[in-house]
Order: structure tokens, then C-alpha cells, then sequence
């Protein structure tokens, strides 16, 4: 079992009772600090880097987890298949460890989850209902510490706890050096030659801080029309709920 939790570090933007003022703070701090994103910001005055979410049912850190596991390495109509096929016997939502763990892992194969992915939702689950980890404690970690408990997991990576510190815990300073469509955006954005390494993206990032997410919601922006292999967090998430009234798919292959 993990030790309590500190409080310091783990700021959320749902914190601030006046999200407008937040943003016209933000925004002005990231105008100052890089003229690139100046530029994103002032072609972009209705711009809402949390429109995204009101699409999204409410999730935990298990949720966004289980959203992250299955978006890995997939297209975002894939990883819409997908977790349709999930949620269609939870009534469209996504199932809570407990329930997970009761699934025949050969339902979630057939739903389109590899055994690979399917060991580590497992993994996952078993250590939330068993007792070694705790959903409560985990969201209230620092971001390094939070990643350091989830990464100890086979199958989950940084990408996929960075999201999850995005998605389902709105944290305010967060940077996917590993995603491909943000990759792509800072290669666009910043007119590179090429496409930029991780190290160059947080390289990049630096001047964000401590605004990275909002940040980084910007420059998703500039690929959100880009082909659909793109496997951004954001983008997975927010496909993850079925159109309305849409029947969920049938599980196969």
C-alpha cells in the first residue's frame, strides 16, 4: 500500500472557481513566454482547450487509465470500436475494477483488446481491489510520484499516465513528449524540418511551465483535422463515447 499522500503538486484546474480569469492568465503568461504559441492563441480568441471533456462521461484515474491502455498504438476510430464494445454490457459507461476483473478476459479479447493490454487492465485491477493501490490516494500524488506508481505496471508507460493526468485529473502542467500528434504539431507549429525527438519537445515545453497542459491542448489543436492514426490522449478520449444513439458494436474481431 502506498503512503498518504502530500497535497502540494497536485493542482487542478477545476480547483479555480473563475475558470475565465484562469484562462485569460494563462493565456497571457504563454503569450509572454513564446511568441509560437502567441501566435496559436491569437488565431484561436474562441478557442476551448476543455471543450473536449463535456463530450466525455465522468471518469477516475482508473477509468482514464483503462481509456489510455486501450488507445495505445491504436487509431482513434480503433480505440471508439473498442471501448464501445467495453462499455456495451456496463450500460455505456466503463466498468470499475471489481467488474472488470469479472469479465472473462476472452470477452475483452473479443472485444479487440490484445492479451497484452488485457494482462495489464488486469494487473491494474487487481492491485485497485486488492488493496496495494488506492484510486483516492493515487489522484492526490504529485504528478512524478504518481507516474513512479503506475509505471512499476508491464503496460503502463509514461503516455498512458500522462494522459490520465490530463484527462481524468485535469492536472495543469502536463506534456506528452511521446505522442505522435504532438510531435506533429510542434514539427508544424515551430516550422522544424523534421520531426522533433522527446527530448526536443520537452526541451520545447520548458518555457510552458507551469501551463503545459493548456499548452499542449493548444498545439493538439493544429493536428486535430490530421489523419486518424493519431493516438493523442485527447483525441482517444474524446472519441471514447459513442455517438448518440448509436447501437453499441457486437464484439469480434
Amino acid at each position: 500500500m502506498i503512503a498518504a499522500p502530500v497535497e502540494e503538486g497536485t493542482s487542478s484546474v477545476s480547483d479555480d472557481s473563475d475558470r475565465a480569469a484562469w484562462l485569460r492568465r494563462t493565456r497571457a503568461y504563454l503569450r509572454k513566454a513564446d511568441p509560437v504559441l502567441a501566435g496559436l492563441i491569437d488565431e484561436r480568441p474562441d478557442f476551448d482547450p476543455e471543450e473536449w471533456r463535456a463530450q466525455l462521461p465522468p471518469m477516475d484515474l482508473f477509468g482514464a487509465l483503462l481509456f489510455q491502455v486501450t488507445g495505445q498504438q491504436l487509431s482513434v476510430a480503433a480505440t471508439r470500436t473498442i471501448l464501445g464494445r467495453i462499455q456495451a454490457p456496463f450500460g455505456g459507461r466503463l466498468p470499475a475494477p471489481p467488474e472488470l476483473l469479472a469479465l472473462d478476459p476472452a470477452e475483452l479479447r473479443a472485444a479487440g483488446l490484445s492479451w497484452r493490454k488485457i494482462g495489464t487492465l488486469r494487473d491494474l485491477a487487481e492491485r485497485l481491489t486488492d488493496g496495494r493501490l488506492d484510486q483516492k490516494v493515487l489522484s492526490a500524488l504529485p504528478d512524478d510520484e504518481l507516474m513512479a506508481e503506475l509505471t512499476v505496471i508491464p503496460g503502463i508507460g509514461p503516455w498512458t499516465v500522462q494522459g490520465a493526468l490530463l484527462v481524468a485529473l485535469e492536472r495543469e502542467d502536463v506534456v506528452l513528449p511521446g505522442d505522435l500528434a504532438l510531435r506533429k504539431a510542434v514539427q508544424a507549429a515551430y516550422r522544424l524540418d523534421h520531426r522533433p525527438s522527446e527530448q526536443e519537445v520537452l526541451a520545447i515545453a520548458e518555457k510552458w511551465r507551469p501551463y503545459r497542459s493548456l499548452a499542449t491542448s493548444y498545439l493538439f489543436s493544429v493536428v486535430e483535422s490530421a489523419e486518424p492514426a493519431e493516438t493523442s490522449p485527447v483525441k482517444a478520449a474524446a472519441a471514447a463515447r459513442p455517438p448518440a444513439r448509436s447501437r453499441a458494436p457486437r464484439s469480434g474481431s
